[in-house]
């Protein structure tokens, strides 16, 4: 039995490194191309290291601009997508209400529509509204897209923050609104890192939503700009293309890494309920 025990345990561990590796080959593969002076699709240790596909890259045209654009539209679109996810989420966590398990069921419903199915008439407003090809137009509809789920997580988390203590601000003196912004929303930090991070995470990488809202070339976030390595200039120039996913995936590390501290803290509010 024990042996049958420690050759399940170790199939599983070789299934789960399987896995493991299939995921890594990827990210493996970008690293070294990134330096290959020869770069091709296969995976291999390149001859000799090389930042010349840095080099060829690192131009307003091709990158700086494209990620100056994707920073103010996936940084201001989660900053709305947050604050206005805390103040919707305030009342269905803290109110009771007949409705207020059908709202969040049609939140909940909104969160599958598929993006392509609303782009059309999304388009036709935007047009109608003078927002087409302009960056804040995007931006509200990156918050709008994302907003439904943005409620449903910070619900939760907000549910976890004991009414007890705002019943205390409240005694003292405090409005509904300074109680969620002093009390409620430091103590749900690491709820509010996930909702950003996921928010970010979801903008950063969305090609459809501002190819079809943004026409101006100058106004393209990187998402849609990395869409020119595969034919527009000719041949692929993969050692280019990996550089370019280097230097466009290190937002999102370092935002993760930022927050990570705070992700792993939990809530602490062990002991400010006593007494």
């Amino acid at each position: 039995m024990a042996r049958d025990r420690a050759s399940r345990r170790l199939a599983a561990d070789l299934s789960l490194l399987a896995v493991a590796g299939a995921f890594a080959l990827p990210l493996v593969w970008v690293l070294l191309s990134a330096v290959d002076p020869h770069a091709g699709l296969r995976v291999r240790v390149p001859d000799g290291v090389t930042l010349d596909n840095f080099d060829a890259i690192l131009t307003p045209e091709i990158t700086y601009t494209p990620l100056l654009n994707s920073l103010v539209l996936c940084g201001g679109a989660t900053a709305l997508t947050v604050a206005c996810a805390a103040l919707a989420a305030y009342p269905l966590s803290r109110f009771r209400s007949r409705l207020n398990r059908p709202f969040l069921l049609t939140v909940l419903f909104a969160t599958s529509l598929p993006i392509t199915a609303i782009m059309v008439p999304v388009y036709a407003l935007f047009v109608r509204v003078d927002l087409i090809d302009t960056l804040q137009g995007t931006v509200f509809f990156f918050a709008a897209s994302q907003l439904p789920f943005a409620i449903w997580l910070t619900k939760n988390f907000m549910d976890g923050v004991p009414r007890e203590l705002e019943e205390a601000a409240w005694t003292d003196g405090a409005s509904a609104l300074q109680s969620l912004v002093r009390i409620v929303l430091p103590l749900m930090g690491p709820g509010l890192a996930v909702v950003t991070v996921f928010s970010f995470v979801m903008m950063w990488g969305n090609f459809f939503v501002p190819f079809m809202l943004l026409l101006s070339p100058d106004r393209m976030p990187a998402s849609v700009s990395i869409n020119d390595f595969f034919g527009n200039r000719g041949m692929v120039a993969y050692g280019q293309l990996a550089a370019f996913s280097v230097i466009y995936s290190t937002p999102v590390i370092l935002l993760y890494v930022l927050v990570a501290r705070r992700l792993g803290g939990g809530f602490a509010l062990g002991g400010a309920v006593k007494g």
